[in-house]
C-alpha cells in the first residue's frame, strides 16, 4: 500500500493571538510504519525421545517464536520439553505414524512459516536461520539436502542411499525437477501454502509427498545444506524397505504426465478394480467368514 500525505488546515496563535493557518502534515502511520517479521513455529514430532529432546530445545534460536511438540511418547519427553521451554505447546498424536504427527503439528501452528525437524538429534537447530531466510526473502518451500554442497550425512547406510538416490531419480524424472535430496524431514514453509500442499500420508512417506506436491503446485523452491548425524540415543522407527515402498507409491501417486504417468495411473486403477473385485466376490466373502 502506498502512504499518502495530506494538509489538513490548523491554527497557531501568534504573541498578537490573531489565528494564523498552519499546515499539518496527516500521515498514514499504519502504511510507514516498519513490518513486523513474520512468526515462525517449529514443529517437533516426538515418541520416547527424552534422552535426545533437551539437547534439541536448548539450542532452538531466537528466530524461532513457538515450539510445537506432537507427542505420542510413553517415556519422561513432555516432562523434559517443559522444563527446557515452560512455553512449548504440546499436542496429543491422534494416531500412528509420522506423517500423522507432523499433519496435527501444522494445523496447530500460530506462525506464518513453519519449520518442521526431528527430536533424536541429528539435525541442528541452528540451521533453522537458513531455512527462514530464503522464506523471507521470496521462497515458499525449502528443503534441508545431504546431498548438496555443504550439506552431509554421518547416519545414512550405504542401503538407504541407494534408495534414496533411485527415489529422487524417479521423483526428477516424473516431475521435472532437480532436487537434491528427497527423503530427509528438515524443511519450511510458508503456512499460506499448507492447503496447497494437501497432505494425507501418515507415515514417512509424508516428506515425499511434501515435496512432490510443492512441486505439482508451483511453489517456489530452495533447497538448503543440512549436516545429518548420528541420532545421540535409542533405536531409529525407519524401516528401510517398508518405508521405501511408501515413500515410492507417494512419488507414483500423484504422476499423470506423459506416457508414463498414464501407465502408472492405468496400474493403480487396475489395482483398484481388483480390490475391489476381491471385496466383493463370493469366494473372498466366504474365506473371510471362516476365518471369523
Amino acid at each position: 500500500m502506498t502512504s499518502t500525505i495530506s494538509f489538513a488546515p490548523g491554527y497557531s496563535e501568534q504573541e498578537d493571538d490573531q489565528p494564523v493557518e498552519v499546515a499539518h502534515a496527516a500521515v498514514d502511520i499504519v502504511a510507514m510504519a516498519p513490518k513486523s517479521p513474520p512468526r515462525v513455529s517449529l514443529v517437533i514430532p516426538t515418541k520416547n525421545e527424552a534422552r535426545n529432546l533437551a539437547w534439541v530445545l536448548n539450542q532452538v534460536p531466537a528466530c524461532v517464536d513457538e515450539v510445537v511438540l506432537v507427542d505420542a511418547s510413553t517415556d519422561a519427553t513432555r516432562t523434559t520439553a517443559f522444563a527446557c521451554r515452560p512455553d512449548i505447546r504440546v499436542v496429543d498424536q491422534a494416531r500412528p505414524g509420522k506423517g500423522n504427527a507432523l499433519r496435527a503439528g501444522f494445523a496447530a501452528v500460530r506462525g506464518e512459516l513453519v519449520v518442521m525437524m526431528d527430536a533424536d538429534g541429528s539435525m541442528s537447530p541452528s540451521e533453522i536461520s537458513r531455512f527462514v531466510y530464503f522464506l523471507d526473502n521470496g521462497f515458499d518451500f525449502v528443503k534441508g539436502s545431504r546431498f548438496m554442497s555443504g550439506g552431509g550425512s554421518l547416519d545414512i547406510t550405504r542401503f538407504r542411499r541407494a534408495g534414496n538416490r533411485a527415489l529422487l531419480w524417479a521423483v526428477n524424472s516424473m516431475y521435472d525437477s532437480n532436487m537434491t535430496d528427497l527423503c530427509y524431514g528438515f524443511c519450511a514453509f510458508n503456512r499460506r501454502y499448507l492447503d496447497h500442499l494437501d497432505l494425507s500420508a501418515d507415515g514417512f512417506d509424508i516428506e515425499a509427498q511434501m515435496v512432490v506436491h510443492a512441486i505439482q503446485a508451483g511453489l517456489r523452491i530452495a533447497e538448503v545444506p543440512s549436516l545429518e548425524t548420528q541420532r545421540l540415543s535409542g533405536r531409529s522407527n525407519l524401516r528401510a524397505v517398508s518405508d521405501g515402498t511408501l515413500v515410492l507409491r507417494a512419488v507414483l501417486r500423484d504422476h499423470h504426465r506423459g506416457i508414463s504417468g498414464r501407465v502408472v495411473q492405468s496400474v493403480r486403477r487396475l489395482e483398484r478394480s481388483h480390490r475391489a473385485v476381491r471385496a466383493t466376490s463370493p469366494l473372498e466373502a466366504d474365506v473371510v467368514s471362516r476365518s471369523d
